[in-house]
């Protein structure tokens, strides 16, 4: 069974920083893709930052040029650096991986960590 955990969620003020982190355990044998999410109160869930396969990297709009996605393929584990935050910012976060285990390939999702900036 695969299972996604993140940590590093918090309250920050505007203009702080935070990290997020969320790591893969379980059986499976390749990640192919990690992209963080996040959702505000009564809003959808939106895209906000991926690492693909081959390492190149994507970001909305909302985020570009303040946040940086990594990854660490030895701990099956990506990271959002998340630098100059605004109140507008104030979401849950949730990671996803398109994961491979030796039966199936599909989309994992963790339970989500909140993430609060007070202006």
């Amino acid at each position: 069974q695969v299972r996604l955990v993140e940590s590093g969620g918090g309250l920050v003020q505007a203009g702080g920083s935070l990290r997020l982190s969320c790591a893969a355990s379980g059986d499976f044998f390749n990640i192919n893709r990690m992209d963080w999410y996040r959702q505000a109160p009564g809003d959808k869930r939106e895209f906000v930052a991926r690492i693909a396969a081959d390492g190149s990297t994507d970001y909305a709009d909302a985020v570009l040029g303040r946040f940086t996605i990594s990854r660490d393929l030895a701990e099956n584990r990506v990271n959002l650096q998340m630098d100059g935050l605004k109140p507008e910012d104030t979401a849950v976060y949730y990671c996803t991986m398109d994961i491979t285990t030796f039966t199936h390939r599909r989309d994992y999702w963790g339970q989500g960590t909140q993430v609060t900036v007070s202006s």
